[in-house]
């Protein structure tokens, strides 16, 4: 932490109840924040003069901050052509002064509607609260988040680790998840420009109903298989891809093309807005939301009777059409 910058008086965020991992380790969690309104070189800066470090630039859409007390910040255009056009070099003749424009051009348009994101390295839960003043600097420099135009379909990502690896641990975040969905995405008035898009849908009916059945007590491989069997896309609000990638690569890897895949031992929580263009927006209110999930996977009791009641609206023929769960959620979990 540099000295213009202390670290946040705001006080640690809440804590789950399950917060170490098997190994007796704090558990971290990765944050992934989406926004507009800066050069990469004005974002790199800002986070070096808060947070410390050192700026390597890696392209014209690829930058790190690497050194600090945390680790090392990725920095890049959210753009996966540009991005691996601007590693290239020394391109020679017509062709390549073609595609040099033509980069030019594509990259002035995304930089209007595609966001640059900054991944953080994964942060001790009790330090998370240490993110903020780079939030407030990049607010104050002019980032612009979802609510700053209808086409900025800007997301927050959490990528909580694990508490274990064990199924039924897996099983029961799937679950709380499935049956928290709705009253999520109305108590964090997820953006219609978010809602549109394909990025963040819900779990398929259908394997809500498979997971809420009582009966349901797959051993991983089963998980595994059914969970790639419906959801065989990084587009959900709960992306399981990286945690069963990381217990199976080969596995995931047969069922999803897709290189973006990162395995890792952690959820990847897709749903929240990044709201970083509002005064005094931080990680406190979708953090405290998600411990709402939290502390249900960890309850097998609540949500078991909860999984049966939303199994049961799921049931019905009109299933959830007047959104009646988000209240029953609300009042019962």
């Amino acid at each position: 932490m540099t000295a213009d910058h202390p670290v946040s008086e705001n006080p640690p965020l809440r804590r789950p109840s399950r917060l170490h991992t098997a190994a007796q380790g704090v558990r971290r969690v990765g944050v992934e924040l989406e926004f507009s309104g800066l050069t990469i070189e004005r974002i790199s800066e800002t986070v070096r003069s808060t947070l410390g470090g050192e700026i390597r630039p890696a392209s014209a859409y690829e930058h790190a901050v690497v050194d600090t007390p945390w680790g090392d910040f990725a920095i890049e255009l959210d753009y996966a052509y540009l991005k691996e056009r601007g590693r290239r070099e020394n391109d020679d003749g017509l062709w390549g002064d073609v595609e040099r424009v033509s980069e030019d051009l594509l990259g002035a348009l995304a930089k209007r509607v595609v966001p640059f994101e900054i991944v953080c390295p994964p942060i001790a839960i009790d330090r998370l609260h240490e993110l903020h003043p780079m939030i407030a600097a990049l607010r104050e420099a002019g980032a612009r988040g979802t609510g700053a135009s209808a086409v900025y379909a800007f997301g927050l990502h959490l990528n909580p680790e694990l508490p274990d690896l064990e199924t039924t641990t897996l099983l029961g975040y799937i679950r709380a998840f499935t049956v928290a969905y709705d009253w999520l995405v109305r108590a964090s008035a997820i953006d219609i420009s978010r809602r549109v898009f394909p990025y963040i849908q819900p779990y398929p009916r259908e394997y809500a109903r498979l997971i809420c059945d009582p009966d349901y007590r797959p051993d991983r491989d089963r998980l595994i298989d059914d969970y790639l069997a419906h959801n065989a896309s990084r587009n959900r609000a709960l992306d399981m891809l990286p945690v069963f990638a990381h217990l199976d690569a080969e596995r995931v890897r047969k069922a999803v093309d897709d290189h973006l895949v990162s395995a890792r031992p952690a959820l990847h929580h897709r749903l929240p807005n990044c709201e970083i263009e509002r005064p005094g927006w931080d990680l406190a209110p979708d953090w405290n939301r998600w411990l709402v999930v939290e502390e249900l996977a960890a309850d097998a009791p609540r949500l078991d009777r909860l999984c049966r009641a939303y199994r049961d609206v799921l049931e019905q023929p009109m299933g959830d059409w007047f959104g009646g769960w988000a209240d029953t959620f609300e009042r019962d979990a």
